[in-house]
């Protein structure tokens, strides 16, 4: 695991900001940032309902998405710990296949065991999910 850079200091900074902004228990729980090609960090924010929760992660990569970024540097994603304070929690599931399909190479900041770091998505997802493919017989 890489140690964090001042960019990436940068990047959970923004995300923490938002989450202090926007935090509501029932719809916002987690934010994003997500630093492009162009250096520019992009948001995103959890969005719940009753039936559907969005990951505030993939809001992040579609908002660099329709800022025009073609590459993804660095992502990371924050909660809230019990004493109010915004940590940076690690991708769920959906996002640890979600995020290697906007870059392979992108860097994942994340909690190991308490140690914050960079990792890779092949380290979140080191057998991913494949699609069936059909069988000609």
């Amino acid at each position: 695991m890489e140690s964090l850079t001042t960019d990436d200091e940068e990047l959970v900074r923004a995300a923490s900001e938002l989450l202090l902004r926007a935090y509501d228990e029932r719809d916002h729980r987690v934010a994003a940032a997500v630093r492009g090609g162009s250096g520019d960090v992009h948001l995103g924010l959890h969005l719940a309902s009753d039936r559907v929760n969005i990951c505030a992660e993939p809001s992040a990569i579609a908002n660099a998405a329709i800022a025009g970024e073609d590459a993804l540097h660095t992502i990371v994603a924050v909660g809230m710990d019990s004493a109010g304070t915004p940590r940076v929690i690690n991708p769920c599931g959906v996002c640890r296949e979600l995020v290697p399909r906007y870059g392979e190479r992108l860097r994942v900041i994340v909690d190991h065991g308490g140690e914050i770091g960079v990792v890779s998505p092949a380290d979140l997802l080191p057998i991913p999910w494949v699609r069936a493919q059909p069988y000609d017989a």
